[in-house]
């Protein structure tokens, strides 16, 4: 099963500090919207997301469909049936997708140690 892109989202205290401290390190910012606390950077492959007051934990993000540089797979193994295999394999998520729709979805599984995984399907 193939999850998609990889990338850790950061719950951060203050978004200029870390989006200063991240493009020291040679990250860039490719997306999202500093006015609504969110940035996306990159540096080559590796992907992070800089998020202020949206979530309390860092988690590590699955995009099924999306190479590493967001670009749209033909083909991919759908977020409901990811969803439907790890609740067979008894994974039970915390937040669901709706198994009866199509297109962008999102669930979130947490791990043995509290660490959420949000697998977070943009194409349909």
């Amino acid at each position: 099963m193939d999850l998609g892109a990889f990338s850790i989202s950061l719950a951060v205290a203050d978004l200029a500090a870390s989006r200063a401290f991240y493009e020291a390190l040679g990250f860039e910012a490719v997306g999202g919207n500093a006015d609504q606390n969110w940035l996306i950077l990159r540096n080559g492959d590796h992907t992070i997301g800089l998020f202020q007051g949206m979530f309390e934990r860092n988690m590590l993000t699955f995009n099924p469909g999306w190479t590493q540089q967001c670009e749209t797979l033909e083909s991919f193994t759908d977020v409901r049936e990811i969803q439907r295999r790890l609740k067979a394999a008894g994974l039970e998520p915390a937040q669901e997708a709706d198994e009866s729709g199509s297109g962008p979805a999102s669930f979130v599984v947490v791990d043995p140690d509290g660490n959420p995984v949000l697998v977070d399907q943009h194409v349909g």
